[in-house]
């Protein structure tokens, strides 16, 4: 059915994008369309689930993908909404989705509803440099979404690591998924520049060297960690994708000056994608971070 539905698409209309995603499917179906990891629940051990199925179904070519964020079978919490949140912004499938009969969990169902406003400013601050590393991903074959031992393949700790994640060129996540939890234990491979968000805004930055921590997670927060010697723009956060502003990008990252991130732009709507001519240099031009 996705592949019908695929070239049907194509055929009517060439040179106009189509947003195709299912349920179900199997490999090599990921030409024609991407995948949510199905029917889940709202269990903590669902956040850690997601995680796993990200990295697998990038092996496999699906890189448009994500779970229902809060769980679809079973009703919410918002503590569980919000750690779910924390890690969803990331996926490149970002929604809150849940099943007839459940809890509503909108996000404005809940009180504070600042703190999820939060997060989605920053998903829209992220979204310059998601979108350029899930678009280099697909044209030259890598992935989104690694396990640590891809990129750490000599470090035993990395390879048996299974709640972290990388991000495209740059990025380490580690998301809270244990209810009542302060925060987690978190490894980090090599010197990584953690970043925490809070309140629509970076709230901190502190360069870790490579080792063992526990970091502290409020349950308003997200933390995350860049690479040494790597930088990520944020935009300023909008409504929308439309009113994200790239001319004005903040760049983060311990790295000297000079370093250069190859951003990603196109028109959104053609099916006209080049990296050579839609890739643009944004340099780090102070020492401070």
């Amino acid at each position: 059915m996705t592949r019908a539905a695929a070239e049907s698409f194509l055929k009517e209309n060439p040179k106009e994008r189509k947003l195709l995603f299912s349920r179900s499917s199997f490999v090599g179906a990921h030409r024609y369309g991407g995948i949510w990891t199905g029917d889940n629940h709202s269990y903590w051990s669902n956040i850690l689930l997601s995680l796993h199925m990200m990295a697998n179904l990038n092996m496999t070519g699906f890189l448009y993908s994500g779970s229902d964020i809060g769980g679809f079978s079973s009703d919410t919490s918002r503590d569980l909404l919000l750690r779910w949140l924390a890690f969803g912004i990331f996926t490149p499938l970002c929604r809150n989705h849940s099943a007839d009969g459940t809890r509503l969990q909108e996000f404005y169902q809940f009180e504070n509803v600042s703190d999820f406003k939060s997060m989605l400013d920053l998903r829209y601050a992220l979204l310059p440099f998601l979108y350029s590393e899930f678009v280099k991903a697909a044209k030259t074959n890598k992935m989104y979404f690694r396990p640590l031992s891809f990129d750490y393949e000599d470090d035993s700790r990395a390879l048996h690591t299974e709640d972290q994640i990388l991000l495209g060129e740059s990025l380490m996540i580690a998301p809270v998924y244990v209810k009542n939890a302060i925060g987690r234990n978190v490894y980090l491979p090599e010197d990584m520049l953690m970043i925490e968000w809070k309140n629509s805004q970076v709230v901190s930055q502190k360069t870790l060297q490579k080792g063992d921590y526990f970091i502290d997670v409020p349950l308003t927060s997200v933390v995350f960690f860049i690479k040494k010697g790597k930088i990520v723009p944020f935009a300023k956060p909008a409504l929308n994708s439309a009113e994200i502003d790239t001319n004005n990008l903040t760049v983060y990252g311990d790295a000297p000056e000079g370093t250069v991130y190859e951003l990603y732009e196109d028109d959104g709507f053609t099916t006209d994608i080049d990296l050579q001519k839609g890739i643009r240099k944004i340099e780090k031009h102070s020492a401070k971070f």
